[in-house]
């Protein structure tokens, strides 16, 4: 079965940090790029973060540049999302998303709720 699993979302004061995790299985993890974006109620997804297949480059949205950072380990099928120096507007639901390279093809995972509040 394709799927994708996010966890590690939490209720998380300002200025604090948050590891997500997103498990993949049921199809080839090391051949898709990943990524990670974001929605809240009422707005569109937000594209946050996004690692190619081979790990060795990454993108990030300006909102979270020099604050976040994406990883992947291709022998466990996870990427991974460090949050750091959290603020109250990064409060969402984080998606994971595989995308297999040069196709409009995607998997997307539930989600899971990060809220900063103090």
């Amino acid at each position: 079965q394709v799927q994708l699993v996010e966890s590690g979302g939490d209720l998380v004061q300002p200025g604090g940090s948050l590891r997500l995790s997103c498990r993949a299985s049921g199809f080839r993890f090391s051949l898709y790029n990943m990524g990670w974006y974001r929605q809240t109620p009422g707005k569109d997804r937000e594209w946050v973060a996004s690692i190619y297949s081979g790990g060795n480059r990454a993108k990030y949205a300006d909102s979270v540049k020099d604050r976040f950072t994406i990883s992947r380990d291709n022998y466990k099928n996870t990427v991974y999302l460090q949050m750091n120096n959290l603020k109250p507007e990064d409060t969402a639901v984080y998606y994971c998303d595989a995308n297999l390279p040069h196709t409009d093809s995607h998997i997307s995972g539930q989600g899971t709720q990060v809220t900063v509040s103090s």
